[in-house]
């Protein structure tokens, strides 16, 4: 194919499209651009093969190591509680109502094009199952911080576009940019001459010398967390500046009990007059008092039977010691317990420094804690900057149903790959939001707004106009505003119909009531004028019969 054609590469296959020769030139550059995708670099070497040998094999142990981290500190109770606060903010909605919807209102587009975007959407999220599987789909992208799918398409029929999501192990899968790369004739350097990006599938992570499948770029779906660590070059999952606090938590614990079982019962110590016995024979003797003495009795919590265990020497055994000749005999004292165990500050310390590192408030940790959905003033700082967090997460998860639409709309031909560049900042994943607290917060906002503007509203035309006061009281925006002035418009043309008519009744009424008034003797003169005209219309209807 000539240089000046232009190209779409997805699932492996090449679509054509319109040449031009106004393409500019890619300048060289010695480093490859990164994406902050977190995609390791290995450098090009022989043909393109089905197979996939590791080289790098710290690269991929390292990677699956780290999730495997990450899943198994999600399994402590209190991360578990931390997560699970975390994804129920973040993924609302019932039973009748899809948890996410597409908004389309700043797309400027035909009705056609947003009504197929629209039915896309639906179709993308039916194939997740997502109004189902909302919660674990969020949380397993969340504990991973990556999340992978793969686009089933027809081979033989493009055109219908994706046929089926199916969800990939995060560990199982990762993906790699090749370099390659040539050196300058006149420089001498290194400098890069292309970047193939694609994804590695091992069925058995973390082995470096078991082979993989790769896979094409358009043929997964890859979302991350957005997060990397100090060397800019892995993916991390937002539980990873958890990670010393709760293994600091953990120590603390294990800790403690151990000093509680250590330190909680009472010892007795036995003072053994062993005389003027030699050293061998005095030990011998001790021996044979522990042994007829002792009776160390044993908890099993596995069966929850007791035994008597004589084999092994316990930590809280009673003390033996030998006393010499002299001394004042065979003696037993008892040794008290411990008399701080129930002192755990440093416990719930390091337990709101886990809290703090995964940006969940620390009032949530106290179950006695009431937490208030009332006024702003009722609602901590701490439960504000959640709400913030929460919206982060929310936009970079949504980078997940925007590269599979992506790549179903321009599947199907609806749009281009330009045409995409250019509307995607226009199109929104909206997440359904709590009913509840966002009535009692935007009731609170605007009746707060409207009392500044009662307060406010003897200063208009004299040192603020009303366009001033639409836009910095009522907070109101140009489209808003312009919006306000017709309906208001429209109204007031309708309140002038309705004016007339009440104005054509109160004449009427005005009338009636400015009427002369009429006198006994005026009212029997009428009555009997009008006997007299029905007489008159009786004879002459009978005339007309006969």
């Amino acid at each position: 194919m000539a240089e000046n054609d232009r190209s779409i590469k997805l699932f492996g296959f090449e679509i054509k499209r319109t040449s031009s020769t106004d393409d500019p030139k890619k300048k060289p550059s010695i480093v490859p651009a990164r994406d902050d995708d977190g995609a390791g670099y290995v450098t090009a070497s022989g043909s393109h093969y089905g197979q996939y040998v590791n080289i790098d094999g710290d690269d991929v142990k390292d990677n699956y190591n780290m999730i495997m981290k990450y899943r198994g500190v999600a399994m402590h109770p209190e991360v578990d509680a931390a997560i699970e606060d975390i994804v129920n903010e973040s993924i609302s909605g019932s039973e009748l109502e899809q948890p996410i919807d597409i908004n389309l209102d700043n797309l400027e587009t035909s009705d056609k094009i947003k009504k197929t975007i629209k039915e896309e959407f639906d179709n993308i999220v039916g194939m997740m199952n997502f109004h189902e599987l909302a919660h674990d789909i969020f949380r397993r992208w969340y504990v991973d911080g990556r999340i992978y799918h793969h686009l089933v398409v027809n081979e033989t029929n493009l055109k219908a576009g994706i046929q089926e999501i199916r969800p990939i192990d995060s560990s199982k899968i990762r993906k790699v940019k090749q370099v390659k790369k040539k050196k300058d004739p006149n420089t001498g350097v290194n400098v890069i001459e292309k970047v193939d990006e694609y994804y590695i599938y091992q069925e058995k992570p973390g082995n470096q010398y078991s082979g993989g499948v790769k896979m094409t770029l358009d043929s997964i779906s890859y979302c991350t967390s957005g997060l990397l660590d100090e060397s800019r070059r892995r993916v991390v999952s937002y539980l990873q500046k958890a990670l010393k606090p709760i293994n600091q938590l953990r120590m603390m614990e294990d800790s403690l009990v151990i000093y509680r079982l250590a330190r909680a019962p009472e010892r007795r110590m036995f003072y053994i007059d062993v005389g003027n016995m030699p050293r061998g024979k005095a030990e011998q003797y001790m021996k044979d008092i522990m042994a007829r003495y002792r009776n160390k009795l044993v908890y099993d919590a596995q069966t929850g039977e007791i035994r008597d265990d004589r084999k092994h020497q316990s930590m809280i055994e009673d003390f033996w010691l030998p006393r010499r000749e002299g001394g004042r005999g065979t003696e037993i004292t008892t040794l008290a317990g411990g008399q701080n165990l129930g002192e755990i500050e440093d416990i719930i310390y390091f337990q709101k420094r886990m809290y703090r590192s995964l940006n969940v408030p620390i009032n949530r940790l106290e179950q006695e804690a009431q937490f208030s959905l009332g006024r702003s003033t009722e609602i901590s700082r701490d439960e504000l900057k959640f709400q913030k967090f929460i919206d982060r997460l929310r936009r970079r998860f949504s980078h997940l149903f925007y590269d599979i639409l992506r790549k179903q709309l321009v599947l199907k031909g609806i749009i281009t790959e330009d045409d995409w560049n250019m509307m995607k900042n226009d199109i929104v994943v909206d997440y359904i939001r709590d009913n509840h607290f966002t009535e009692l917060r935007d009731g609170e906002l605007l009746r707060e707004r409207i009392q500044t503007l009662d307060a406010i509203s003897n200063y208009v035309g004299e040192y603020f106009s009303k366009e001033w006061i639409k836009k910095n009281i009522l907070h109101l925006s140009d489209e808003d505003i312009e919006n306000m002035d017709k309906q208001m418009s429209d109204e007031g043309e309708g309140q002038e119909d309705d004016t007339e008519e009440e104005q054509q009744e109160s004449a009427e009424i005005v009338q009636l009531k400015t009427a002369p008034e009429i006198t006994d003797e005026q009212f029997e003169l009428d009555l009997l004028m009008k006997e007299k005209e029905l007489e008159v219309l009786e004879n002459i209807t009978q005339v007309l019969k006969s």
